[in-house]
């Protein structure tokens, strides 16, 4: 991991600390504490979990590294760890709804204790500390960051599972202007991608390699609501043809017939939103559908996904106008939801609105080397079964995206604020 400029002073990495800290708690603020404790699926945690593991991170790699430090609860290890084996055992993933106590009020007293430990020592940052703890500060940030989107994520699956369809948060609502799908041409040969300079990065997105690329097109924004609808109007989750194996059979034993979260009312499509049920914003880029889904409406479309080396030089290359991002929808007032773009020439939305499906199976780049202890189960040993999506989403923070952040889920997975461009061969 690589400590960004503005973040090499402590002073400036406090400000930092604190408004990452209390981004989350604003995220929480509409919610009560019974909401806090719902998983309604394995891959939901709950609220209370995310406010939880996150401060668990900074107590545990941050805290724990001072010779004299008592944890604030001996058990805590053990609930909040996530996935840190070198650390020590888990709580069960598919359990975490089971666990009533901590309730919310006493995991936001344990935040209050952590952030106050961490600002003192910040104050007077012993010179044995001073190489590493910025530097691990800076990429617990960064994971929080990634869990106020699973906040978002996972509190939409949790209310969608009740009949009352609840709010999360009322918002005004900004219809999505139209914008007509163009191609824009990208010529082919040796091209480089991943992160490179002084910037933040996780792991995963180094070292900076080249990739060998043909001519390719890349639409000039994601496939809308509306246009998957064609493609459900055209009985595409009834012809086996268009689906790859395992989506087809995912297709059959989930019953899938619309992205997760729409439904039918009077003749036509709804869906849950943060804001409630809705009627579909057919402007707005289609989200919630799986990698299959996206592929399956790529060869429907006569297109394919594009690879994640096409995605980032196309990305890296175009003054890309972005989409919308989750700090500056709330400060808006606005729905927490993917919405449209005014027309512009080039790509448009790469960055935001929703997380874009690549062709790209999730492996290490050319070189990559994890990194040694716990902090290197970050990422690495997560590359197997799993494809790329890139480009953030409506719940991603503005300052938590950059065009080589790799992000990564199985091929079945639509809980995610995901969604799918076009590419094709060049002629």
């Amino acid at each position: 991991m690589q400590l960004t400029e503005h973040a090499s002073s402590l002073d400036e990495l406090r400000k930092r600390y604190r408004a990452v800290r209390d981004f989350s708690e604003t995220l929480c603020a509409p919610l009560t504490p019974e909401d806090c404790v719902v998983q309604s699926m394995p891959d939901v945690s709950p609220t209370r979990w995310h406010l939880a593991h996150t401060t668990w991170f900074f107590e545990t790699f941050v805290l724990a590294r001072q010779s004299d430090y008592s944890p604030h609860h001996p058990e805590y290890e053990y609930l909040f760890n996530s996935y840190y084996n070198s650390v020590g055992r888990q709580f069960p993933r598919p359990q975490r709804g089971l666990l009533t106590r901590p309730g919310r009020d006493e995991v936001l007293e344990y935040r209050r204790s952590i952030d106050t430990a961490i600002g003192q020592l910040l104050e007077d940052l012993p010179d044995e500390l001073a190489g590493s703890v910025p530097t691990i500060i800076e990429l617990g940030l960064h994971h929080e960051q990634q869990h106020q989107e699973l906040i978002l994520t996972d509190i939409k699956h949790v209310l969608s599972c009740n009949p009352l369809m609840p709010v999360y948060r009322e918002a005004t609502t900004d219809a999505s202007p139209s914008h007509a799908l163009d191609w824009v041409s990208f010529d082919g040969g040796i091209r480089e991608i991943g992160h490179s300079g002084s910037g933040f990065a996780y792991d995963n997105e180094s070292p900076r390699h080249e990739v060998l690329l043909q001519d390719f097109s890349l639409a000039s924004r994601p496939v809308t609501a509306g246009d998957y609808i064609e493609f459900i109007e055209a009985d595409g989750y009834r012809r086996p043809e268009l689906w790859l194996s395992l989506g087809w059979a995912a297709v059959q034993q989930e019953r899938w017939d619309a992205p997760l979260y729409w439904f039918e009312k009077d003749g036509d499509w709804w869906e849950f939103t943060l804001a409630g049920p809705r009627p579909v914003d057919r402007s707005a880029p289609v989200c919630h559908v799986s990698y299959f889904e996206a592929d399956a409406y790529a060869r429907w479309a006569d297109a394919r996904l594009p690879t994640e080396a096409e995605w980032e030089v196309a990305c890296a290359t175009q003054s890309a106008g972005n989409g919308h991002f989750v700090d500056e929808l709330i400060e808006r007032d606005a729905p927490v939801h993917p919405a449209g773009v005014s027309g512009a020439s080039g790509v448009q939305q790469m960055l935001g609105d929703v997380w874009e499906w690549t062709a790209s199976p999730y492996v290490a780049y050319p070189g990559y080397r994890p990194a040694a202890g716990a902090l290197g189960e970050y990422n690495g040993k997560f590359m197997c079964n799993q494809y790329v999506l890139r480009g953030g989403s409506c719940a991603t923070h503005s300052t938590h995206i950059r065009p080589t952040y790799r992000n990564f889920f199985p091929p079945e997975a639509r809980w995610q604020f995901s969604g799918l461009r076009l590419a094709r061969d060049g002629e």
